[in-house]
């Protein structure tokens, strides 16, 4: 599956349009997870059936194409069987039970209610909400494919703007000459990672270094909200550009990541990694910006991605010992966190995090190990299931 982004660009009449069907979206998911509240033993295929009634009673849900209607009844199952799945699992702590959610950022069209133009270069949305046709702006050529490739077709909000996200039905496989190396890596907070033959990428700490410019945008947006009166031109503008920044920010780490990924995953035939859990690891206050500022888990997303592409093996492996044990006698040797050497009864002295990397590696080769999540398992910036793996599960389906 290929997913492909474009910028939209059309009228203030037409963005209001596509905020319109954002929050009839929304509301029908919200609506589904209330049916799924009220009635016990409810399915997948009986919120899609709830979408039906929804639009006989609302006039502005009627307006949705039913397929997007379906879609957003597809999300709040989605949130309903992993909560379903946590508890089967017997996951410690909360299982993510389903919630009501107030904003949203994106509608999805199936096959139907858009149409392209002969050229590619424009998008028709045709459902009752009467958006009209919009250019799209980008480097992707759409040529290459079919129309019916395309599965699904996503608009989403973002704070520069309006996008138009396209998921195509495409198996990307690249083939490549073996390199006959394998590599372990270890992430960290004072090097991104190291690898298990001693070479360090710095960490770039994007958020860091933008840290004094957020702050003065934030300092302007406090000083323009006056608590109780209507939000002013001025504060909305300072607030847009407040979150233009922060997805800046974002998209620099994205970038960064994603291009260092490739990078290893062409070096290399074997990756091998730790299974960290970030989500837990963030809970420590003191640590928490710098960990997620690091972008651990969208590296090793990329890692696993491009992998499959490359057809070259990714492992995860449990971080449990591999910063205390010897990599070379395989003694256990305790350390605090700021000692950097690691200095062994056998004579082994070497950085503490080459000592992890090589660590890592030898439990790859020793033991099966597991490989992480895919990309299309990720959860993206709001918390929905990707339209990469929304429209994989279509596809099984329909491959069945």
């Amino acid at each position: 599956m290929l997913v492909y982004e474009f910028k939209l660009k059309g009228k203030a009449q037409q963005y209001r349009l596509i905020d319109e069907a954002i929050r009839t979206a929304l509301f029908i998911r919200n609506k589904c997870i209330r049916y799924w509240l009220d009635n016990s033993k409810i399915g997948k295929y009986d919120l899609s059936a709830y979408c039906k009634v929804l639009a006989s009673e609302f006039s502005f849900a009627k307006k949705l194409n039913s397929m997007a209607r379906q879609a957003s009844a597809d999300r709040a199952w989605a949130a309903i069987s992993r909560f379903y799945d946590h508890c089967k699992q017997k996951i410690v702590g909360k299982k993510g039970f389903p919630k009501f959610k107030k904003r949203g950022h994106s509608v999805e069209y199936k096959t139907t209610g858009w149409k392209l133009s002969v050229d590619r270069k424009h998008l028709t949305l045709t459902d009752g909400f009467e958006i009209g046709q919009l250019k799209l702006l980008g480097t992707y050529d759409l040529h290459f494919y079919q129309l019916s490739d395309i599965k699904r077709i996503r608009l989403v909000r973002r704070a520069d703007g309006y996008y138009a996200q396209f998921c195509i039905a495409y198996n990307r496989e690249i083939e490549t000459e073996q390199t006959k190396r394998m590599i372990g890596l270890d992430v960290g907070l004072t090097h991104f990672y190291t690898d298990s033959d001693g070479n360090k990428v710095d960490n770039p700490r994007f958020l860091r270094r933008a840290e004094t410019a957020l702050k003065r945008l934030q300092r302007r947006v406090s000083r323009k909200l006056r608590r109780g009166q209507k939000r002013s031109s001025n504060y909305i503008k300072a607030k847009q550009k407040l979150a233009r920044f922060h997805l800046k920010v974002s998209r620099q780490r994205k970038d960064w990541a994603c291009k260092l990924a490739q990078c290893v995953i062409q070096s290399n035939d074997l990756i091998a990694y730790e299974d960290l859990q970030v989500r837990n690891m963030v809970k420590n206050h003191k640590l928490a910006l710098s960990i997620s500022d690091a972008a651990w888990y969208q590296f090793r997303v990329w890692l696993e991605y491009f992998g499959r592409v490359y057809g070259k093996i990714t492992v995860a492996v449990p971080p449990q010992y591999t910063s205390a044990n010897c990599s070379s006698c395989g003694k256990e040797v305790k350390k605090t966190l700021s000692t950097r050497t690691h200095k062994c009864s056998c004579g082994l002295v070497l950085c503490r995090d080459t000592n992890a990397a090589i660590n890592i590696l030898i439990k790859a080769l020793s033991t099966v190990g597991h490989t992480g999540t895919r990309a299309q398992d990720a959860l993206n910036a709001w918390e929905e299931l990707s339209l990469y793996q929304e429209s994989a599960m279509t596809l099984d389906k329909d491959s069945r």
